[in-house]
């Protein structure tokens, strides 16, 4: 199995080297390595002389989801794995994965289990965000619960479904693995095979009011593509939970246009039902 990691930043050239270095100590090495540098003004160019095995590829800023997909379509492998750049691989995450897929052909999208770290410390993952694998659709209709560095996906799954939506600035991931799970099975490989680390100020999580936002246009983007009855009612089910959690929150912080769409998208809602 050949295997190009893209790896998406901005202004991460310290967190990059750490990532980079981690995918080199793979005990499964990647074919490729693509560095996708989304308009960085620090130091990140200077990657290409740190690592001149890499291939290094530099855009106007567009986003973390424009970056990813210019990864893909310059990749030359029919596996991507994704990695952050403030995330590093355990030694054994890619031979895992291959192992996996090799076990099992008909699967062409697998995650694994994460290690959370805060200040240098492993910190306990919240209740929510923590792994099950075992109604994965579900698992994921309330919050993203597959780390992008974590899954590995065979190409031709974004030929059949599109890339990351260049529209949403978040939960562009969330996005496209609900869009990957009308059509495929994902599998969790249950170990943890990644470090995640948290706590950066400029990390996107942390720059918007009503997270939700995004994933409804998601999850309304999601109702108009399923066939499946039962998913039909699951995505309706949470619509309207996270209409009514967004309208609370509209009038909390007194964002009056925001109350206006989210009662005219419960009353359209439950008229519709």
């Amino acid at each position: 199995m050949d295997i190009t990691v893209v790896i998406p930043t901005y202004n991460r050239y310290r967190f990059l080297k750490r990532a980079i270095t981690s995918v080199l100590a793979q005990t499964y090495q990647p074919k490729e390595i693509i560095v996708v540098d989304d308009g960085s003004i620090d130091e990140t160019f200077q990657i290409q002389t740190d690592f001149p095995q890499i291939k290094y590829i530099y855009q106007e800023n567009k986003g973390v989801s424009s970056a990813r997909n210019i990864g893909i379509k310059h990749s030359s492998c029919n596996w991507i794995a994704f990695l952050d750049s403030d995330d590093v691989f355990e030694k054994e995450k890619l031979q895992k994965q291959v192992g996996f897929h090799k076990q099992n052909a008909g699967i062409l999208m697998s995650y694994t289990d994460e290690i959370w770290i805060r200040d240098s410390q492993e910190i306990n993952i919240p209740k929510k965000f923590q792994k099950i694998g075992k109604d994965i659709f579900t698992e994921n209709l309330s919050y993203c619960n597959i780390a992008p560095s974590s899954a590995l996906i065979h190409k031709t799954v974004f030929d059949n479904v599109g890339r990351f939506d260049e529209s949403l600035e978040v939960c562009e991931d969330y996005d496209l693995w609900l869009r990957i799970m009308i059509r495929y099975e994902i599998k969790l490989l249950n170990e943890k095979l990644i470090k995640k680390y948290a706590g950066h100020e400029d990390q996107l999580s942390f720059k918007h009011w009503g997270m939700d936002r995004f994933r409804v246009v998601s999850l309304e983007k999601l109702l108009k593509i399923t066939t499946s009855q039962e998913k039909t009612s699951k995505i309706k089910e949470e619509l309207l939970k996270k209409y009514e959690l967004l309208l609370k929150g509209a009038i909390k912080y007194d964002k009056i246009h925001d109350i206006s769409i989210y009662r005219d998208k419960i009353a359209n809602f439950i008229k519709r039902d």
